[in-house]
Parts: structure tokens; C-alpha cells; sequence
């Protein structure tokens, strides 16, 4: 059951690019500070969107899938990260994230260990985390 997802950014001047998902604009950008409009969440920001909120997604799935009544399911992520390499400033070190943190709160009638059972589960389910995980190939065509 494989399927394909697609998404087509276009660079609209300056730092800005919308981005086309499905129905949806999603415009990012650049704050003032580092040269953009600040008209959208920088690219970074969108990547820790992506755990995020797929970590939600796939909670709710599972709840739903095993009939848990999840009142609410909370998860804030950040990230370290050396923007000298970005920025050309260096060659050591990596463009990405050295580490990536999430904190999550769970409410539902479950213990701490149940918790943290159904969280495993989430983020072994979790399709963004997974790709994080295990290094994701990616294929350029450069035309």
C-alpha cells in the first residue's frame, strides 16, 4: 500500500517560497532579522512543525484505533542546531540539527509506564520521526 505524496515549492523573491501541499499554501520565509519578510515560518521551523504534528496525528490514530480516550495530546519540539556551517562560515560540523528534543504530555487515563508505552508506539508509527530515524534517501533531478 504504498503511496506517493508530493508538494512544489516556488521562490517568490527574497527568502520567501510558498509551497503547494494538496489544497494548501504553505508560505515560508525568512524573519526580518535574518534578511526575510518574516511572512511565514522559516524552513527549519516547518521540519520541528512536521514531527510535531505528526507525532499528534498518529496519536489520535492509535487512540482511536484501540478505543483510548485521549482528552489531550500535547508535544513541543526543539533543536540544536550551528548556524556557522549554514551560513558558509565554516566547514565543520553539519547543516542540521545535532539534536532534537520533544517533550510531550499525554492526558488520558493511563499510568506513567502506559504513557510512555503508547507514546513508543506513536513515534514507532510516527512516518517524519521514522524518517529522521533512519536517514531517508533523497534522489535530486536537477533540470
Amino acid at each position: 500500500m504504498v503511496s506517493t505524496i508530493k508538494v512544489s515549492g516556488t521562490w517568490k523573491g527574497g527568502y520567501r517560497v510558498d509551497v503547494q501541499a494538496g489544497d494548501h499554501v504553505i508560505i515560508v520565509d525568512q524573519p526580518e532579522a535574518g534578511g526575510g519578510k518574516n511572512e511565514g515560518a522559516n524552513p527549519l521551523e516547518i521540519f520541528l512543525t512536521a514531527l510535531a504534528s505528526c507525532l499528534g496525528t498518529i496519536a489520535a490514530i492509535i487512540a482511536r484505533q484501540d478505543r483510548i480516550e485521549l482528552r489531550g495530546f500535547e508535544v513541543s519540539v526543539e533543536g540544536d542546531l550551528d548556524k556557522a556551517y549554514l551560513l558558509g562560515k565554516t566547514e565543520e560540523g553539519c547543516a542540521g540539527f545535532t539534536e532534537l528534543r520533544a517533550k510531550v504530555n499525554i492526558d488520558a487515563d493511563m499510568t506513567d509506564e502506559e504513557k510512555k508505552a503508547f507514546f513508543e508506539r506513536v513515534d514507532c508509527r510516527c512516518p517524519i520521526s521514522d524518517n529522521i530515524v533512519k536517514n531517508t534517501k533523497v534522489v535530486y533531478d536537477v533540470v
